[in-house]
């Protein structure tokens, strides 16, 4: 078997596999809130789950003992940063960094999830 240099490989999708406690309570909220629709879902009892939202693709894992940590799970691009910042704030979810033009060309916020897991959203400016 030859084995082929690594700047041949295509690469295809990658996609945050976030851990949760409870799978049901954080589909509910991927996809109360942020509009996600389930394409995928294993076992019974269901233990991961693939979410999608246009572009956007999150894997659940549940993880019964999962504790957050304070780094970002995933950062998240979406065309509005503001509108989904509104629609974060009045579910009442956990805002972690306000809404704020950065210098790096992005208007972006942090938010954490039911389960404290941190999602970065930002949107490109320039």
């Amino acid at each position: 078997m030859s084995e082929k240099p690594v700047e041949e490989i295509v690469f295809g999708r990658i996609a945050p596999c976030i851990a949760v406690r409870d799978i049901e309570a954080a589909f509910a909220f991927y996809s109360q809130v942020l509009g996600f629709k389930k394409i995928f879902e294993n076992r019974s009892p269901v233990g991961f789950m693939v979410l999608k939202k246009d572009a956007a693709e999150l894997h659940l894992s549940q993880k019964r003992d999962h504790q957050a940590t304070v780094v970002n799970v995933a950062h998240m691009f979406v065309d509005d940063a503001a509108a989904l910042y509104a629609k974060c704030q009045s579910a009442g979810v956990r805002i972690i960094k306000s809404l704020a033009e950065k210098d790096y060309g992005q208007r972006a916020f942090v938010f954490a999830d039911p389960d404290g897991n941190r999602i970065d959203v930002g949107e490109r400016t320039r």
